[in-house]
């Protein structure tokens, strides 16, 4: 795929794990732990943004979403339960293969598409609200990737953003620790060097028309798992509208 936000070897790393991502003890096992917490998030934003009815079982009725690179659907499912109409994009055709099959297995109707960003963007497609997980520091063009994504994203619509900080602490917790000891993240995932700080993030997504709102750390105890926060030390999700 052709695309100056697209790296060809990430998108082939990704590609060959995708038939483990649904194993929750296999190669994705940090993402199956994090997702509960995502998911709980994203909803909890978009109640606050859209008004929707935090009582619902589907706070996202009537909002059109898409989750970019999504993999093989572990972000993607949820937000269709919580009744969102989801578009998910990833580079890696295994990947979208592997996700298209099993959310017909879920009978959720996802679409599963394997474009770039700048692509559906040509198209003229908006959404309300867009989901970035865990993809700003494997994107190759980080520019025309967030224009891009500023693009797509409707008037009114609200993008979340997570992404690993570039710190001692993410080094020794997601390099280290998760990489080489633990193996919860494939090894060589991550070059601990494309780790963006949150003001070079918000830097990066001002140049792009678009504003942060909010900015929330996601960490790790011992005691309680991976929880929402203030300290943004490892990881960290944003919330942005069109500036």
């Amino acid at each position: 795929m052709d695309s100056p936000s697209i790296s060809p070897d990430e998108a082939s790393f990704f590609g060959k794990l995708a038939e483990d991502w649904w194993n929750p003890r296999g190669s994705s096992a940090m993402l199956h732990r994090i997702t509960p917490v995502r998911s709980a998030y994203i909803r909890d934003a978009a109640v606050r943004h859209f008004g929707q009815n935090a009582r619902s079982r589907h706070p996202l009725a009537g909002l059109r979403v898409l989750d970019i690179g999504c993999g093989a659907g572990l972000q993607a499912e949820p937000l269709a339960r919580m009744g969102g109409t989801v578009t998910a994009i990833d580079a890696a055709p295994e990947n979208i293969a592997a996700a298209s099959a099993h959310a017909e297995a879920q009978e959720l109707a996802i679409d599963y598409r394997c474009v770039s960003l700048e692509d559906l963007a040509a198209e003229g497609a908006v959404f309300d609200l867009v989901t970035c997980l865990e993809v700003m520091e494997h994107v190759a063009g980080r520019d025309s990737f967030l224009a891009a994504l500023s693009a797509l994203l409707a008037p009114g619509g609200l993008a979340i953003l997570s992404t690993p900080n570039r710190t001692p602490a993410s080094w020794a917790v997601l390099i280290a620790g998760a990489e080489m000891i633990t193996r919860t993240i494939p090894r060589g995932a991550h070059d601990w060097q494309r780790f963006m700080q949150p003001a070079e993030l918000a830097e990066a997504m001002a140049h792009a028309g678009l504003r942060v709102t909010a900015t929330d750390g996601l960490s790790w105890r011992p005691d309680q798992g991976f929880a929402m926060g203030q300290d943004t030390s490892i990881n960290y999700f944003v919330q942005a509208i069109r500036a």
